[in-house]
């Protein structure tokens, strides 16, 4: 019998908060059963298994993502969209760790053929388009060429990911400046960057 008041929505939010807790790869059947102070099979009613819990939680916090990255982007437009939308992600990340890790280590697993998708696997991918048209967003803001938007948009993320994740890490916490100094530099640099190539200019 599960617990009253207990649904797959609440299993999935519950997973998000502890995985910022004890972190993402930390978060399996029974560790989270034991946190909800129930029996690991009861969740079985909620979910299909380890991969179906990962892959739903990776999807409920890109959702978060991308409310988080549309609402700091609203009120810029253009060339000026770059800086919210990454502060937007940093933010995110140092506020909820095990939620970005979601986002960045979870594998989607492919469809077998002939099989369909589970409705996780769906709604992962829904979630994953939020956050890529997002980014393109901030590209097409520069005005780049469409042949050169896909590099770009690689670019700007592995930039802006790559920062952030080494980041969380400490691997900036012993050497001067700061990260917070030179982030806005980082910025500035992609930035430049991006306007280079969206006037056809070497990268």
């Amino acid at each position: 019998m599960g617990r009253p008041g207990l649904n797959r929505t609440a299993v999935i939010a519950a997973a998000a908060d502890l995985a910022d807790e004890i972190g993402f790869d930390a978060v399996t059947i029974s560790v989270l059963a034991r946190h909800l102070g129930i029996k690991s099979p009861t969740l079985y009613s909620h979910i299909t298994g380890a991969t179906d819990l990962r892959t739903a939680v990776t999807a409920y916090v890109l959702h978060e993502l991308a409310d988080a990255t549309t609402t700091a982007m609203a009120a810029a437009e253009g060339r000026d969209l770059l800086a919210p939308f990454a502060d937007a992600i940093r933010d995110f990340a140092r506020r909820s760790p095990g939620r970005y890790d979601a986002t960045t280590r979870q594998r989607v697993p492919p469809a077998e053929a002939g099989e369909s998708r589970t409705d996780s696997v769906e709604e992962a991918i829904t979630a994953g388009r939020r956050n890529a048209d997002l980014a393109l967003a901030v590209i097409r803001g520069y005005d780049i060429p469409e042949s050169e938007e896909t590099y770009a948009v690689r670019l700007m993320s592995s930039l802006i990911h790559g920062y952030v994740t080494l980041e969380l890490a400490g691997s900036f916490a012993h050497s001067d400046p700061p990260s917070d100094a030179t982030w806005p530099e980082v910025l500035d640099e992609l930035d430049g960057t991006l306007g280079r190539m969206a006037l056809g200019r070497p990268h």
